[in-house]
């Protein structure tokens, strides 16, 4: 379900880009060339790296978009297992002295060091999902996560028949937590008779809350033998091994920030994936280059929210339709939601 369009009004219609990158240490580097002044969008991962299926992923598709409209080289590096800030620093200080510009970090995790960085590089703008840095040349992009969530949590009270569903979390953070009270909530408010069981895999993403299949797998395995039907995860590539458990239970999983039913990397799985809590990680990207461009860089917080089409709801699987009452449930929660009717909670 793209929402692109409207989420770059939102962005304070931002309107053409010119980005490119080359490559350092694991790296990946394409374009028409690699040199001179033709620099532009280079991104950072967070920990799961690129084919996750899930947020990293988005924000690599937000690059591709801005390389084909623009037809610049484009950079995304990995990032290395058991990394400190000061790598992180060393990775986004490296870009920016190339003459990349923007330069996004794709998570939380990258505040510290953009922070540091941003002041290094005063001409450069710079692009943080999923926190908030202050600096002049700094671009917060934050979602409503809570508010999809919700959303996912009305279709989960819909959709159960034991009044039991799940969630999993990656790791213990305030950010997974707007994704538990959201989901948690529209649960509740569908119908309070269902319970809903909570679990993190991990307290630290050091853990490997975000990068470990096998922990969702199993977390998702000990909430299916005490009856959930439907699992919710916001765990990174985590989150596969939680939807590979919902496939063979035959119970619904529910996906994160992509459309996971489209994922061909999940394509084995997606007769199981219900539904998907989309956060427009892309069409964010891609709007901060595009700012760029036009030589009005985006800088200060910007929040996608339900109402901007930031967040919202897939609707891929076409059994979704066919779940009693759940289309017309997410549409008045959305309206709800949208009007200030309904007002989710963040923790």
């Amino acid at each position: 379900m793209r929402r692109t369009s409207r989420l770059i009004r939102v962005a304070v219609g931002v309107a053409s880009l010119a980005l490119a990158a080359t490559a350092c240490g694991g790296t990946s580097s394409e374009g028409d060339d690699g040199g001179g002044d033709d620099k532009g969008l280079a991104i950072a991962y967070d920990v799961g790296g690129k084919g996750d299926q899930s947020f990293n992923d988005a924000a690599y598709r937000g690059l591709e978009q801005a390389k084909k409209e623009f037809g610049y080289t484009t950079a995304d590096i990995e990032p290395t297992d058991g990394e400190t800030d000061a790598d992180k620093e060393q990775r986004l200080s490296s870009l920016a002295k190339q003459g990349y510009n923007p330069v996004i970090g794709v998570g939380f995790a990258y505040g510290t060091a953009m922070k540091a960085v941003a002041a290094k590089y005063p001409d450069t703008t710079f692009g943080i999902v999923d926190s908030v840095v202050e600096g002049k040349n700094v671009a917060s992009l934050v979602f409503a996560e809570n508010e999809a969530s919700y959303l996912a949590g009305v279709t989960a009270a819909k959709a159960t028949k034991t009044n039991t569903v799940g969630f999993v979390g990656g790791v213990n953070v305030p950010l997974i937590h707007k994704f538990q009270a959201g989901y948690e909530q529209g649960v509740k408010d569908t119908n309070p008779k269902v319970k809903v069981i909570s679990q993190y895999l991990t307290q630290t993403a050091e853990e490997g809350g975000f990068a470990s299949p096998d922990k969702g797998k199993a977390a998702a395995e000990g909430q299916i033998e005490k009856k959930a039907d439907v699992v919710y995860a916001a765990a990174g590539l985590s989150g596969q091994g939680v939807i590979e458990a919902a496939a063979k239970a035959k119970i619904w999983a529910i996906g994160v920030d992509s459309d996971q039913y489209e994922q061909e990397a999940l394509a084995k799985y997606k007769d199981s994936i219900l539904t998907s809590a989309l956060k427009d990680i892309d069409g964010a990207v891609y709007a901060l280059a595009k700012s760029v461009e036009d030589g009005k860089p985006l800088t200060g917080t910007h929040t996608f929210d339900l109402k901007s089409d930031g967040v919202g709801l897939s609707d891929s699987n076409p059994k979704f339709a066919e779940i009693p009452g759940a289309k017309e449930a997410v549409e008045k929660a959305k309206a709800g939601i949208v009007d200030g009717s309904i007002k989710v909670a963040t923790e």
